[in-house]
């Protein structure tokens, strides 16, 4: 049941008031290191949907202020900051949400409560006591969940099991349809929003949070009104050590390059795009113009875009079903190849997270991409061609992501990785998570001209063909020349087609494009969390009596002396 004094579930009557909201839907999946379960679930108040709900597809990000600085106060237009490094990338593009520090336990009216910690894991779970009744008590750190839905942006507190969302941020003229945050922007404007319309917005998190409108505070507006490109944002990032450097990409085929430090209402006029199939980079006349640059992708849309975590590449998918690897300083494409069938629509590199010092290895040597043909392809950066696809899903699959927190069974951490975990989600409602064993795939010798491939395993560097030329766009390859790779899990995780995935220290986070999102806890981080959360309310408990016999004790103690 749900306490509805203050609107929370209790730690025992989370799983029923899961399963009476989604009839017919499990609440855990078995992996073989262990249950995956529900832990709670975040959405948003259903009698404040707008008309143009249904219109755009709910994105979800995940966002970790740190500590507050001293001098900190909460800024007016954006200027000049610098995007951290390692661990800032870590965080950013693979789904981090503490780095080293165990999440805090930040109730819904922001007040801090410490809970000792058993490591790595048990830090997410006990909920703050007091009922949410604003921000104004926000202490300027925690970890929250940011989604959209129709025309206004939630914002929901990661570390309490209350459903609805502390903050709602609504948009008058425009549905917002992608966010991004940065972590490591200081006291700067730190999360993007971008709209329907081809608006875009920087803010501050912090600031957003202190304050108890539903208008945004603080914003820098840029690409007012379609100024420089009226198509439909479509997909959005922070540029690692970027010094404030960020991408929008457009339906049009075009992304943008902005920097946070100028006028977003700097002049910017860039030259008639001659051949739409052609890449094209195109700068801005003068210094002072923003955005800084517009790179001409292909005629169709952009899905989505991703960042290596050095930021050395970035990758596109896009309507015409390639992906698409550059680089970026240098403004060249390296490679990419076609789709079995149809658009692309997202793609994830992957990392690997150091556990004891919670920094990104650098990894990105392979790629995800998803799309309409339900295939979840793997791409090597190595040898620049698709290695393996995953056969699993009933419809498109729409989010990737790897885990770069997972690591192999009885695996020191030591020596390089053979084994990539990572999940996928799809339309058909399935999330599925994949374990790809590099040292034991089967792999495609060669294959004669009219004849059938030879197969062998092994690393699949020594098997391929030579790599492909650098710059070369692969065709779509034969269905007879990838390997193939089943799914460890498959589970039904929502009643509605799903439209993101994240992969956390303590969790997987689901969401539907519907704007539902689900907290799945690893195994064994569950049970300490209902340990840890009897533990609190048994102190709490006590407190209140040791209260009031306590207080007389000490006075007697008192008189005593």
């Amino acid at each position: 049941m749900i306490n509805t004094t203050n609107g929370m579930m209790s730690p025992s009557s989370s799983t029923s008031a899961n399963n009476t909201q989604s009839p017919g839907l499990k609440t855990y999946f078995k992996t073989p290191e262990g249950r995956y379960k529900l832990h709670y679930e975040k959405t948003h108040p259903a009698g404040l949907l707008h008309y143009g709900h249904g219109k755009t597809v709910t994105q979800v990000t995940l966002a970790h202020l740190k500590d507050k600085p001293a001098s900190a106060s909460p800024p007016a237009p954006p200027s000049t900051y610098s995007t951290g490094g390692v661990r800032s990338a870590a965080a950013r593009l693979l789904g981090s949400s503490n780095g080293s520090r165990a999440l805090s336990f930040v109730g819904g009216n922001g007040g801090s409560k410490s809970v000792s910690g058993n490591g790595r894991i048990g830090s997410i779970g006990v909920s703050s006591l007091s009922n949410s009744t604003g921000t104004s008590n926000f202490d300027g750190k925690g970890t929250y969940l940011i989604f959209n839905v129709g025309d206004a942006i939630f914002i929901c507190d990661l570390n309490t099991q209350d459903k609805d969302p502390i903050k709602s941020i609504h948009f008058s003229n425009s549905n917002p349809v992608c966010h991004a945050f940065d972590p490591d922007a200081k006291d700067g404007h730190d999360l993007l929003i971008g709209l329907n319309s081809g608006d875009v917005y920087s803010v501050s998190l912090r600031q957003q949070l202190l304050d108890l409108g539903k208008k945004l505070v603080g914003a820098q507006h840029y690409n007012k009104d379609g100024c420089v490109n009226s198509s439909r944002c479509t997909s959005i990032a922070w540029v690692p050590d970027g010094d404030g450097a960020f991408i929008i990409a457009h339906a049009d085929g075009n992304f943008y390059v902005y920097e946070k430090n100028k006028d977003g209402a700097g002049d910017s006029s860039f030259p008639v795009i001659k051949d739409q199939t052609q890449f094209s980079v195109s700068h801005a006349r003068y210094s002072k113009s923003n955005p800084i640059a517009r790179w001409h992708i292909c005629p169709g849309s952009i899905n989505s875009v991703a960042f290596s975590t050095d930021g050395a590449y970035i990758a596109t998918v896009g309507r015409d079903g390639y992906l698409r690897v550059f680089d970026f300083s240098r403004e060249q494409l390296v490679c990419g190849g076609k789709s079995y069938y149809g658009a692309l629509l997202c793609c994830a590199w992957s990392g690997i997270i150091d556990n004891e010092m919670m920094l990104n290895s650098m990894d990105g040597k392979y790629l995800l991409t998803g799309g309409e043909d339900d295939l979840v392809q793997v791409w090597s950066m190595e040898d620049r061609k698709v290695v393996a696809w995953g056969e699993g899903h009933n419809s498109w699959v729409s989010g990737v992501a790897f885990d770069p927190f997972w690591s192999p069974p009885n695996s020191d951490g030591t020596g390089e990785n053979v084994v990539y975990r990572f999940g996928s989600v799809g339309q058909d409602t399935q999330l599925l998570l994949w374990d790809l064993e590099m040292d034991e795939i089967v792999v495609p010798l060669r294959r004669c001209p009219g004849g059938s491939p030879t197969f062998s395993t092994g690393s699949q560097s020594s098997h391929w063909d030579n790599a492909c030329p650098v710059g070369t766009l692969q065709p779509a390859p034969s269905i007879r020349d990838v390997p193939k790779i089943s799914p460890l899990v498959a589970h039904r995780a929502h009643t509605d087609p799903l439209s993101g995935l994240i992969f956390t220290q303590e969790s997987v986070v689901t969401a539907c494009r519907e704007g539902h999102v689900k907290i799945w806890m690893r195994p064994g981080v569950a049970e300490i969390q209902s340990s840890n959360s009897e533990a609190l309310l048994s102190t709490s408990s006590k407190d209140k009596q040791s209260g009031r016999v306590g207080g007389n004790s000490y006075k007697q103690n008192n008189h005593q002396v």
